[in-house]
């Protein structure tokens, strides 16, 4: 499959081909870096079983808390699209921020402010080294795609999202879409 040139914003969608990888079988990743250092990002659809009260119990509210990836996975990461509440964060592109003043974000939550369609929560993140990413694209272990949802992604993805991305790049696609995440169980 030819894709685009990956940058920040942009989806990866892992290529079904990738079986055996656990940490990124089925993911969809929003790249919220990418440049000479290296990439990172973090899988918008593989929610875990905690939420943001079980972590943080002064944060007064159930948001799931998702699987960003396996580097770092005792951090606690977040992606939001209010930076004008949340100070310090940093612009990804189409009205996504990264990080930011994390006590303004929990008492944002804690007052009501934010819903679940304004920040997500990360477990740890997915980093690539210096043209580790471009290394797997030509391995076709990714599809990049542009985000064309916008801001609006924090609240859209969930656990059926990689079957979306896959089953909207039609063709020999759609097959993989329907198959089952273990092909041995079918």
């Amino acid at each position: 499959m030819i894709s685009i040139k990956p940058q920040k914003g942009h989806l990866l969608i892992a290529e079904p081909s990738g079986l055996g990888d656990l940490s990124f079988n089925r993911s969809v990743v929003l790249l919220a870096d990418h440049g000479k250092e290296g990439s990172v990002g973090f899988i918008l659809n593989k929610p875990l079983e905690y939420t943001i009260n079980d972590l943080l119990p002064e944060v007064n509210a159930h948001f799931k808390i998702y699987n960003g990836g396996p580097v770092e996975q005792d951090n606690l990461y977040f992606i939001h699209n209010v930076p004008d509440l949340i100070t310090d964060s940093i612009e990804i592109s189409n009205g996504i921020y990264w990080g930011g003043d994390f006590e303004s974000a929990k008492a944002l939550i804690n007052a009501g402010s934010l819903s679940k369609n304004n920040i997500r929560f990360f477990l740890g993140y997915s980093g690539w080294s210096a043209q580790q990413l471009e290394a797997e694209l030509q391995d076709n272990a990714w599809i990049v795609t542009p985000n064309g949802y916008k801001s609006d992604i924090i609240g859209k993805s969930s656990s059926s999202f990689w079957k979306e991305k896959i089953m909207e790049l039609g063709g020999e696609y759609v097959i993989w879409g329907n198959a089952p995440e273990n092909p041995s169980l079918n």
